[in-house]
């Protein structure tokens, strides 16, 4: 009898897991029934035209390599593209960053799995089955290595312009570009750099904006009531050039003497610019505020926005300051993506000209609420939910080969010809301007790389 029992045990027992491994089955075939309806269904819904040979049995990989979460323009972006791209339910997502998890980063998912670079990005990258790399960094032999990996996809994502690149570092500029025209899948977020000049230099960009740190419809505009101008950044950093706004103060009040500028910055090595204020006797009209993490509070009634730098790629201090409906002057930089609608663009670097825009818009009110008004209907134009469909065409594209990248590229709207050789003969005077080094070259000579990769400088 207990024989019996034993074997009646052994055979419900071995009922039990046979059931077991069918309902497994059963779950792993809806699993994949579910996923693969999940990419028909983004695929219909984005419109991608291949989407009737998707047959994948496996989420895709991505891998996001950036340098930290904290501190500007280019972690917030990363921040926001990662909590965008979490909501993909066909993507696995990994950061790689260069430094460790950091107090008051930009937040995104605990679920993210995170790894720290330390000279072992092949091994992360294999170790963790990486199907797409979204590289963000200019390491420029690290680039070459992964341009030669032939069995991984990888998206280089700049977040800088050429200018940034030429007035920092021209043999650094020869370099990574260099290393890009070897490169399949470029992420450019400059029009210019994107659409017109790229294609003379052979390498395969798209243009992407970026996201929009403020909701458009949750934003009230300035008033633009104060006599109150503003000038936001890091100002340490040599290319965003403080110190022409703070001079063109110097002639401002001579017209305007209760006007303010208010100095948004942290306030680590910022001497120079202090000691320059102190030198111009500026102290009662220039007000250093120090770094905050929302800005909204100067936003409510400042009439103008400073940009002087010398050059920029997509800043979101001008976003920003343009959904809020503030006008903003820009030193040149006409070849940025938000750089239309409600902006003012002047062509060298003298205060006395900044100045001088300066007072007709904040002396002019009918002007300044003009062009307040145009600076945020143009930012209507930025959507962050059609960024997402756009990034997640480009890395079902990428994913499918670089037939289908191109193909997508192409259907991008992109700048004239006409515009662009305009903008790089713009660029190019003030390059002379600026550069004595530069002065022979010509607009012709600069669209062939072949002959920049040649040129150089004392």
């Amino acid at each position: 009898m207990k024989l019996n029992f034993d074997l009646l045990i052994k055979i419900l027992f071995l009922i039990l897991i046979i059931f077991r491994i069918k309902l497994c089955r059963a779950m792993l075939k809806k699993l994949f029934r579910d996923y693969n309806n999940n990419c028909v269904n983004l695929y219909q819904r984005l419109n991608l035209t291949f989407y009737n040979i998707i047959n994948n049995k496996k989420k895709l990989n991505i891998a996001v390599y950036t340098l930290r979460l904290k501190d500007g323009g280019r972690a917030r972006i990363t921040a926001l593209l990662i909590n965008y791209l979490v909501k993909i339910n066909i993507f696995n997502l990994f950061l790689f960053t260069n430094y460790i998890i950091e107090e008051n980063e930009y937040e995104i998912p605990n679920s993210i799995k995170r790894y720290t670079i330390e000279n072992n990005l092949i091994k992360l990258i294999n170790k963790n089955k990486i199907d797409i790399l979204i590289y963000e960094l200019d390491d420029v032999e690290e680039i070459i290595k992964l341009n030669n990996l032939k069995y991984l996809d990888i998206i280089f994502y700049q977040h800088s312009s050429i200018f940034d690149w030429i007035y920092d570092n021209f043999t650094k500029f020869k370099s990574i570009y260099k290393a890009f025209s070897k490169s399949k899948y470029i992420v450019s977020i400059v029009p210019f750099d994107s659409d017109y000049l790229f294609n003379k230099w052979g390498i395969n960009s798209i243009l992407m904006s970026n996201f929009m740190t403020f909701d458009f419809s949750s934003i009230f505009a300035s008033d633009l009531s104060s006599k109150t101008i503003l000038l936001i950044g890091r100002g340490d950093a040599k290319k965003k050039r403080f110190y022409i706004g703070i001079e063109a103060m110097e002639y401002i009040i001579k017209e305007i003497p209760n006007c303010e500028l208010n100095i948004i910055s942290s306030l680590e090595r910022i001497d120079k610019i202090e000691n320059l204020v102190n030198n111009l006797d500026l102290n009662n009209n220039i007000n250093f505020k120090g770094y905050l993490s929302s800005l909204e509070i100067f936003f409510r009634n400042a009439s103008l926005n400073f940009i002087p730098s010398i050059s920029e790629a997509f800043p979101l201090v001008l976003s920003e300051t343009k959904i809020y409906g503030i006008p903003s002057i820009l030193l040149g930089l006409d070849y940025i993506c938000n750089s239309k609608g409600g902006i003012i663009i002047i062509y060298d670097d003298q205060p006395e000209t900044l100045a001088r825009e300066s007072i007709k818009i904040i002396l002019n009110k009918e002007f300044r609420k003009k062009l307040g008004k145009e600076s945020r209907n143009n930012m209507k134009q930025y959507n962050n939910e059609l960024l997402l469909i756009k990034w997640v065409k480009l890395i079902l594209s990428v994913n499918k080969g670089e037939f289908y990248y191109i193909k997508l590229r192409d259907e991008n709207k992109k700048i004239s010809k006409n515009n662009g050789f305009n903008i790089l003969n713009n660029q190019l005077k003030l390059l002379k301007l600026r550069k004595g080094s530069f002065r022979d070259i010509t607009v012709n000579e600069f669209s062939n790389f072949t002959y920049i990769n040649n040129y150089y400088i004392n």
